[in-house]
């Protein structure tokens, strides 16, 4: 059974799209106006192997924040509906990613209750179009939209471009092993009995 779904979000700010298959190749289209965010979700797409396509079209002539916390919005919306109900999966997964100078920790549980804790100063207000600022915005809104407890810590890091793409792509291998199936689970991964 294939785990997959298709969002669509139309607001006064941002109109997006999102196509998110869990058992993908890594293979990516994404289009969302800011180049340095396009490279970054591609990072996260090939690295946690999933098949993402995203279009999005947002106020950019106000600055990106709409665009980018939507897009993390319909992301964690699409992850959370490909999932169904989690059963099989091995609900937690945890990464520690280095790139250069930056070394970055990204853990994932996927339990239903949404909760975000995220370790990361920069020098830098911008890398290429996007705010610094807005990669914890992001992050905080696919944590809650997909109900993940979602744990980002920057361990070390001088180069913010270096810093963001660590995080991305840990963030890509966490929910890679979160999401995988384990044969020994057959139902959910829970003493509740459901997630």
């Amino acid at each position: 059974m294939s785990r997959n779904a298709s969002i669509n979000r139309k607001t006064k700010e941002t109109d997006i799209q999102v196509t998110f298959e869990t058992d993908g190749h890594g293979i990516s289209k994404i289009a969302t106006g800011i180049g340095f965010f396009d490279h970054m979700l591609e990072g996260f797409s090939r690295h946690g192997f999933f098949d993402l396509e995203m279009s999005v079209k947002g106020d950019l002539h106000v600055d990106g924040h709409h665009t980018v916390e939507d897009a993390g919005i319909v992301l964690g919306t699409a992850i959370k509906e490909a999932l169904g109900d989690k059963a099989g999966i091995r609900r937690y997964g945890s990464f520690i990613l280095p790139m250069d100078d930056a070394l970055a920790l990204c853990a994932v549980d996927l339990c239903g209750r949404p909760y975000f804790s995220y370790e990361c100063n920069f020098s830098t207000e911008r890398v290429g179009d996007l705010d610094t600022e807005l990669v914890r915005e992001f992050f905080y809104a696919v944590s809650y939209s997909a109900g993940m407890n979602l744990h980002i810590k920057m361990l070390s890091g001088i180069n913010a471009h270096h810093m963001i793409e660590a995080m991305f792509k840990a963030f890509g291998k966490a929910l890679d092993q979160a999401t995988g199936k384990d044969i020994r689970i057959t139902d959910v991964l829970s003493t509740k009995g459901s997630l």
